[in-house]
């Protein structure tokens, strides 16, 4: 039977903020246990340069005690401390939009990249959108519409009704001595051209 480990004298310290380093001594004066957890340094300390001052390294009794008389409202008024305790206090800065149609947070069209050795295009072409010419925005059920119609992204108003009509007459029980068989994709060319018609694409 395998031999059991023995146990540690300090079980999971590393959940506990401790960090061991042999020879760092507790930086309160005229302590001279380890310094093992680390503590804000003192007020008015100045570090390297234009950095930060530099932590301070505490024993347990002391970073206790240095915990126990921490306040956080300290040197605050009592209006910035009600305002600090409010509820939502942080929370009023305005958000980022996230409308994927327009407005400032509209994402930049793949065209404004620049991309000579088609290093990125050629990967991702076959899953990238196409874009109009004219710049006029697509959603993903105008693209599905233009599949249904059969039509090319550059279509403009009068090939989309054009387009519609002969899909219409293709489709329609009368042109087909009766025949319903095509009333699902009449209804399907239907519904696309109705999509395409309020689309800013082709206003």
């Amino acid at each position: 039977m395998a031999e059991r480990e023995p146990k540690k004298d300090r079980p999971h310290t590393r959940f506990h903020g401790r960090v061991e380093a042999p020879g760092r001594a507790c930086a309160h004066a005229g302590c001279a246990e380890a310094g093992e957890f680390r503590a804000p340094p003192l007020a008015g300390a100045h570090g390297v340069g234009d950095g930060p001052a530099p932590y301070r390294w505490l024993c347990l009794d002391h970073v206790r005690e240095f915990n126990a008389g921490y306040n956080f409202f300290r040197g605050m008024s009592p209006d910035e401390i009600h305002d600090a305790q409010r509820p939502f206090a942080g929370w009023e800065k305005e958000t980022r939009a996230f409308n994927s149609t327009g407005g400032a947070d509209r994402p930049p069209r793949w065209a404004d990249f620049s991309d000579p050795l088609d290093a990125i295009q050629a990967r991702f072409r076959d899953r990238m959108p196409v874009e109009r010419k004219d710049g006029r925005p697509l959603s993903g059920k105008d693209r599905e519409a233009l599949r249904t119609l059969e039509l090319e992204v550059d279509a403009d108003r009068m090939a989309l009704r054009r387009r519609y009509s002969e899909l219409v007459r293709r489709f329609h029980p009368d042109r087909n001595g009766g025949d319903r068989s095509y009333e699902t994709a009449l209804a399907k060319v239907i519904e696309a051209y109705q999509q395409l018609k309020a689309s800013p694409a082709f206003a």
